[in-house]
């Protein structure tokens, strides 16, 4: 069945609305997906709260026009899905390049992080990064740990400043 240039005209002014929110997006090519795989795939990014959508060109293209993401979709080749989200890139990026180990014939094309267009191999390093939620955790432990927790905040405050007598110290408690 073919798809007439209104179906066409409404899909793109509704990926459009989706993707002007967007602050990061991964575009990624595949062959020979099956529909169990792609199903794992969309199940696994709905989980971090990511969308995923197999897109024809030059309809993501004409989509991505006034956005962050607008330089990313230009002169798209061959075939193309893109994994967007509006919440933690690290997440994204972890979901997809756990994936592609797992799908060989998943890889990534390029990326839109924060506004700024990454590459393949920024993807990848992004990946591997500890996720925003570790962070918090972390952070949380190093105050609870230094005493800030507690009112005895002197310690944190000056590993923040750069004050410690003992600057080896304030590593330690990393």
């Amino acid at each position: 069945m073919a798809v007439t240039r209104a179906k066409k005209k409404e899909a793109v002014e509704k990926l459009g609305v989706e993707l002007k929110n967007v602050s990061s997006v991964i575009v990624a090519t595949y062959s020979k997906l099956t529909v169990a795989k792609d199903f794992e795939l969309r199940k696994m990014l709905r989980t971090t709260g990511a969308k995923y959508r197999v897109v024809k060109n030059t309809l993501a293209e004409r989509a991505g026009k006034g956005t962050k993401i607008e330089d990313v979709l230009k002169n798209l080749q061959g075939v193309t899905s893109i994994a967007y989200t509006e919440g933690d890139p690290v997440a994204l990026a972890k979901a997809l390049a756990k994936y592609a180990k797992e799908n060989p014939e998943f890889t990534f094309k390029a990326g839109v992080v924060e506004g700024r267009v990454v590459t393949v191999k920024e993807i990848e390093s992004l990946a591997t990064m500890p996720s925003k939620d570790e962070l918090y955790s972390k952070l949380l432990f190093l105050f609870e740990r230094s005493g800030a927790a507690h009112g005895d905040g002197d310690e944190c405050r000056r590993a923040q400043s750069g004050r410690c007598r003992r600057p080896g110290r304030a590593r330690e408690k990393v």
